[in-house]
């Protein structure tokens, strides 16, 4: 067999290589002619008779040279730096076609096409290139067109561009800044804003950019029941909305929407509140629905206790916290023990409905008898006529007290809540028959002398009373830092039975400071001493100008002023002031302890009250108390246990609900 010659590497024409149609930007050139093969035939020995299939492989050409267009210098030898092709080297339509991404995916270039030519050396291939504008700037558009203006700062776009003005506008660089502005949103809690759809370029260098903002349509208030099934709800609607800054027309937010659902929760009245989204009518608007789930809100509930004021006592109360579906709450007590009696009707409403200022109100009337400490303590000698017991102090009554906050929206935390309230009561002075006595019996040790109670045995008394609190505290319940301050003033108004005209001013400051004495004893994995730990200071002071029913003095000594005294056993005197430093510290997970000092004084006014009971009864007029305490957190609330040491060389147990302060 005669051996055979070799045979050429034969290139086919440049058109051979843009069949197909091209990319973007890419031009096609005319038709071709079939590309010439070679003239010798191989043998029908060579020849199969089924030719199995093979992938066609793609054809090539010779390059013998390249040159680019339409750039200037820089960018040209960007275009040279970037493409493949080579003169000297043979390339495919392929490579080609990969030249031009890459070229495009420079980001300079609006515009890139390959085009090829026949020359006697082989083929010429021109890139011919078109780059972007000189950038001259942005230009935001907000989506929908009714908004009136962006929320996304001028300053934030300059920051992000401004680098890139003046030059050729590179559009990796400009999605780049695309992307900083989607992360602005994100970051500043607008997670419905982006940028939408493609950056338009006008020939002069602006950019278009086209924004979504996540334009609230409206609000709508959903109610399911626990199984997530749609129920028709209790509470009505503007209930719930009126506690959202968010509003219809406004941009969401994350942050805001966050702190909205917080005062919802809140309220009292839901199991579970959350937010959904819904499409809007425009479909670059949504609608925000919040989803609650209503909790049970009315109650009834039964107990006893026992307290230093009112020893033991059982207690019936009745409560409906959403009482119309307006979050107004109807409530109704009843408490009995051995030394008081209580009745309690109120209703109150937090919020007025179209206030501007989330101004609320309550309402009460009430009786309550109880035995005054004025007159009765340990060895007192003051007893009622005919039955030789305490003096009773019943009081039948009621008011209306209104309550604003002072801050800038009714969102805000306000600095001072202020108070306005108007109250009436009739107090008669019985004894244990229920009999009016204005008179005690004959005083031991003074002879036939009486002290009076009363002039009458009833008084009318008509008070208003402003009220100002500041709370700058962490926590309202166990505070650990912080302060609070509570003002006070009632002014008594001459009318019926006793006329009585007088100025009662009162004020408490409270001040809190956590520390850390006892976290290095957490030598071990244990829960023993873990939690927070705060130093407690309270300091607060009253007067009372002009008449002063005596069953009104003020009261010091017992649980709630100077801890180690009986109920009253300092002194009752026309003014007062008090101290106390507590240390309050953890033990385990529901129990807490706390060790105090409290000091007390009528500021030597016990001879100022009418009758002079403080200084009949002989109390010192001033106290020193300290002890250690237990404090269990409980279903009720925190369960107070003190036991208090004074420096007369008593001491006393003392039982309360909540902190002292």
């Amino acid at each position: 067999m005669a051996e055979e010659e070799p045979q050429e590497t034969v290139f086919p024409r440049v058109e051979q290589i843009v069949q197909s149609p091209p990319a973007t930007g890419e031009t096609t050139p005319p038709a071709a002619a079939p590309p010439e093969t070679p003239t010798e035939t191989p043998s029908p020995a060579e020849t199969p008779t089924t030719a199995p299939p093979v992938a066609a492989e793609e054809s090539r050409v010779l390059v013998a040279e390249v040159v680019v267009q339409g750039a200037d210098r820089e960018l040209e030898n960007l275009v040279y730096n970037t493409i493949r092709t080579r003169p000297g080297r043979s390339t495919t339509r392929s490579q080609l076609q990969e030249d031009i991404n890459a070229v495009f995916a420079t980001g300079f270039f609006a515009d890139v096409r390959a085009v090829p030519q026949d020359t006697p050396l082989g083929v010429r291939v021109t890139f011919e290139v078109q780059p972007n504008p000189v950038f001259q700037g942005v230009q935001i558009q907000i989506a929908p067109e009714t908004m009136d203006k962006s929320i996304l700062p001028a300053g934030v776009v300059e920051e992000i561009f401004a680098s890139q003005y003046g030059k050729t506008l590179n559009l990796r660089e400009l999605q780049a800044g695309v992307k900083k502005i989607n992360d602005w949103y994100s970051k500043n809690g607008y997670d419905l804003a982006q940028v939408i759809g493609a950056p338009q370029v006008t020939p002069d260098g602006r950019v278009i950019l086209v924004i979504s903002e996540g334009l609230i349509e409206k609000i709508q208030v959903r109610y399911f029941n626990v199984e997530q099934e749609p129920v028709k709800g209790k509470t009505r609607e503007f209930i719930i909305t009126r506690e959202m800054r968010l509003k219809a027309g406004d941009i969401f937010n994350r942050n805001t929407a966050q702190q909205d659902l917080q005062r919802v929760f809140g309220l009292g009245l839901f199991e579970d509140v959350r937010l959904s989204f819904s499409p809007g009518s425009d479909p670059r608007e949504v609608i925000v629905n919040v989803d609650v789930v209503e909790g049970n809100t009315g109650s009834v509930a039964a107990g006893g206790g026992i307290s230093s004021n009112a020893g033991l006592f059982g207690t019936v109360s009745y409560q409906q916290r959403n009482f119309g579906g307006n979050n107004q709450t109807l409530g109704a007590e009843v408490q009995l023990g051995e030394r008081e009696f209580l009745f309690d009707l109120n209703f109150s409403d937090p919020w007025i409905a179209k206030d501007n200022f989330r101004t609320s109100y309550t309402v009460n009337v009430f009786r309550r008898q109880s035995i005054s400490l004025v007159y009765d303590g340990e060895n007192s000698s003051i007893r009622t006529l005919n039955d030789n017991d305490s003096p009773r102090i019943v009081r039948t009554g009621g008011g209306i007290t209104f309550v604003r906050p002072l801050a800038p929206d009714v969102f805000t935390k306000p600095k001072w809540v202020v108070s306005l309230g108007f109250n009436y009561q009739q107090v008669q002075v019985q004894n244990a028959n229920g009999d009016i006595s204005p008179l005690s019996a004959p005083l031991n040790g003074f002879g036939s002398q009486q002290l009076a109670f009363s002039s009458s045995g009833i008084d009318d008394i008509l008070s208003l009373n402003i009220g100002a609190i500041q709370d700058f505290r962490d926590n309202p319940l166990q505070p650990t830092s912080g302060s609070f301050l509570r003002l006070g003033l009632e002014q008594t108004i001459p009318v019926g039975s006793g006329s009585i005209f007088g100025t009662r001013v009162r004020g408490s400051y409270s001040y809190f400071i956590p520390v850390r004495f006892i976290n290095s004893f957490n030598l071990f994995e244990t829960d023993i001493f873990k939690g927070q730990q705060s130093l407690a200071f309270n300091v607060q002071a009253g007067t009372v100008l002009g008449d002063l029913p005596p069953y009104d003095a003020f009261i010091v000594g017992g649980s709630n002023s100077v801890r180690g005294y009986a109920e009253g056993e300092v002194g009752s005197g026309r003014s007062y002031f008090q101290a106390t430093a507590e240390y309050r510290f953890p033990i385990v997970a529901i129990i807490g302890g706390a060790l105090f000092v409290d000091f007390g004084t009528t500021i030597g006014s016990q001879g100022d009250v009418p009758g002079q009971p403080g200084i009949v009864r002989g109390l010192p007029g001033t106290g020193l108390g300290y002890g250690l305490g237990v404090r269990v957190q409980s279903p009720v609330g925190q369960i107070r246990v003190d036991y208090g040491f004074n420096v007369d060389g008593g001491s006393r147990l003392h039982f309360g609900i909540g902190e002292r302060f």
